[in-house]
């Protein structure tokens, strides 16, 4: 049976908080009890899942070095929605949804970052292509900070297609490239709006490029050309959350 391991007290704590049902059991460092501990280990047993103490070297070997903080969750692995559940999504997306499209971001660490940055922007759907893509794993789990159980996240095996579809319900695709003429900051992003980021270093592939509606920069006033996608994501979506309040008000 397949399984993840999620780790750190702050990953472990959102999980146990937003999605306790994929937990198997807790593996707990022997003689950890500080109050954060003691409350994961409160927090399980209201819930009936197993805790198992280990030594500090044994969950240094299941985590393979990683920052556990003494506390790792053996649970089902986290799933990205079948394409089939886009349509639902959208239909239940209101009338100005606002989504991220990250194409090509393949290191786990930016993914996780993303989600996390995506969750607080409220972005309806995060979507993915199949391929060329991180996976779901602990990493991304644990750099989310929670927020990878709980934004929709949908891996498509044609981008270029789901593009086009997105742009039939009336939502416009903005893409991110150094070489745009508008800047994020005199571009409206208040109505229905996809924001695509590329990967570092070679941006958007050909063929999502083309099937953008208008294309944006962010501006650089120093000597480095370009931001880590995770940070020009929470740029543009933080931008688009300005616009929209700034319209209500």
């Amino acid at each position: 049976m397949s399984q993840t391991d999620i780790f750190g007290l702050h990953a472990v704590t959102s999980l146990l908080n937003r999605n306790p049902g994929r937990v198997r059991r807790l593996w707990v460092q022997q003689g950890r009890r500080d109050e954060r501990v003691q409350t994961l280990l409160d927090t399980a047993e209201t819930l009936n899942i197993k805790v198992v103490e280990e030594p500090k070297a044994q969950l240094d070997l299941r985590t393979g070095g990683g920052r556990h903080q003494g506390v790792i969750a053996e649970c089902e692995p986290i799933k990205a929605l079948s394409e089939k559940a886009l349509d639902t999504l959208l239909d239940y997306a209101g009338e100005a949804p606002l989504l991220l499209i990250l194409d090509g971001v393949t290191d786990p660490h930016n993914l996780g970052a993303c989600l996390r940055t995506a969750d607080a922007a409220g972005v309806t759907l995060v979507i993915a292509p199949k391929d060329k893509s991180a996976p779901l794993n602990a990493t991304v789990a644990k750099v989310a900070c929670g927020a990878a159980e709980v934004v929709p996240y949908i891996q498509v095996t044609n981008l270029a297609r789901t593009l086009q579809l997105l742009q039939q319900r009336g939502i416009w695709i903005t893409g991110t490239a150094g070489e745009a003429e508008a800047s994020v900051y005199q571009t409206d992003l208040t109505g229905p709006c996809a924001l695509v980021m590329g990967a570092e270093g070679k941006g958007m592939r050909r063929l999502t490029r083309e099937n953008c509606d208008q294309l944006i920069n962010i501006p650089m006033a120093g000597e480095v050309s370009s931001l880590n996608v995770s940070v020009a994501t929470g740029v543009c979506l933080f931008e688009a959350v300005r616009q929209r309040a700034a319209a209500q008000s």
